[in-house]
């Protein structure tokens, strides 16, 4: 029998379709634990691969022979291996292209819907780090709102639909990615945007956003509303895009909230949190479709993969949006947190300028699952 690579977007494919796969993941178990590719339909074995040097037959009992078997590791070559002793033992047998290296920078386009004015809003899935981007697009003109580091895809897509990119959004200044927007900026002669808050020590020249502006897109109105809304940074600001659409950066997620404390500023800023959710929020429509910045889990996937609900189902839904004592509220969001990202700080660095790691270490500071909530 022969193996043969699966793509990060194949596997996404059957992510967001629902579909059954087998996955024996060989690297260490602590890295398995933190982060796996993750499915409705998916089951597991982690068997480090050193454990598997002298061959596979003790673990061929827990291998199934009634669907496909896909063997990952970090960078591809263990997989491989792995994968071609289960091919002689007669196991149809798969392993991912590129490893969890690929897994973590791919990027899939989905299509959220259209504006009013004959225009398209389309959402950017990193499904390996749950990171969210978009691209607004009317008349030709794109903006692009929280991009991640791989710009090329944005480019691409833009360049694919006719769409020149004019402006570059972030949302906040980012903790958990390195975020593109300045290098697609500098690639397009695009203006970027940046909370003025979130950007006291940064190194390089921006756009200030901030409450207020409104930004037109195209020959048609799309009115971008900035909308401060502090609490995950002190500069977090939100956008109301078509009069339909909340971009609420990482303030508000599908099933959970944003954390505070990645600037080291948790109890100075649960109270702007709250604030941000409880008041300034509320103070919207219930009709607007919340695309937030990130998702923690592949259940908060919609038909198609999309990732995106009513504002107002959230404040039925979301237990973060639903805590009435403010003290309680604040020990959630103070106490309870998850472990930081990896190299947050060096991250944030990198976002604001100080520092320019060459493109490997930017993929070693990325590498891990999203940490950007609290639920």
């Amino acid at each position: 029998m022969t193996i043969h690579a699966v793509t990060s977007k194949e596997v996404t494919k059957k992510v967001f379709n629902k579909e059954e796969l087998f996955i024996l993941d060989v690297r260490n178990e602590s890295d398995f634990h933190d982060w796996k590719i993750e499915g409705e339909n998916f089951e597991y074995l982690n068997v480090p691969y050193f454990e598997l040097l002298d061959g596979v037959e003790g673990i061929m009992e827990k291998i199934p022979s009634d669907k496909g078997v896909l063997v990952v590791c970090a960078k591809e070559g263990s997989s491989i291996m792995v994968a071609e002793m289960l091919s002689e033992a007669g196991v149809k047998v798969s392993y991912l292209a590129g490893g969890m290296k690929a897994w973590s920078e791919h990027l899939e386009p989905v299509k959220i819907g259209d504006l009013k004015d004959g225009g398209e809003i389309y959402q950017f899935v990193r499904i390996g780090k749950g990171c969210l981007s978009y691209l607004v697009v009317s008349n030709g003109v794109a903006a692009i709102i929280d991009s991640s580091r791989m710009i090329d895809i944005y480019l691409e897509f833009a360049e694919s639909i006719g769409a020149k990119i004019t402006h570059v959004f972030d949302t906040h200044l980012h903790a958990d990615h390195i975020s593109g927007g300045r290098r697609i900026a500098e690639r397009t002669n695009a203006t970027y945007w940046l909370p003025p808050k979130d950007a006291t020590e940064v190194t390089f020249d921006y756009q200030p956003l901030e409450d207020g502006n409104e930004v037109t897109i195209g020959k048609t109105a799309i009115n971008i509303h900035a909308l401060y809304s502090p609490g995950h940074t002190i500069g977090s600001t939100s956008f109301v895009v078509d009069e339909k659409f909340l971009l609420s950066g990482d303030i508000l997620f599908i099933d959970s909230i944003g954390r505070p404390d990645l600037a080291g500023m948790a109890e100075d800023w649960v109270g702007d949190l709250r604030e941000s959710l409880y008041t300034r929020y509320r103070n919207l429509s219930e009709e607007l479709i919340v695309l937030p910045a990130h998702f923690m889990m592949s259940d908060e996937l919609n038909g198609g993969g999309s990732v995106s609900e009513k504002l107002g189902t959230l404040y039925v839904k979301n237990h973060g949006l639903n805590i009435e004592d403010e003290n309680e509220f604040r020990k959630l969001v103070t106490e309870n947190l998850p472990p930081q990202p990896n190299a947050y700080q060096e991250i944030r660095q990198t976002n604001m300028g100080k520092v320019s790691p060459d493109e490997e270490k930017q993929r070693e500071m990325e590498i891990g699952p999203n940490r950007c909530a609290v639920r």
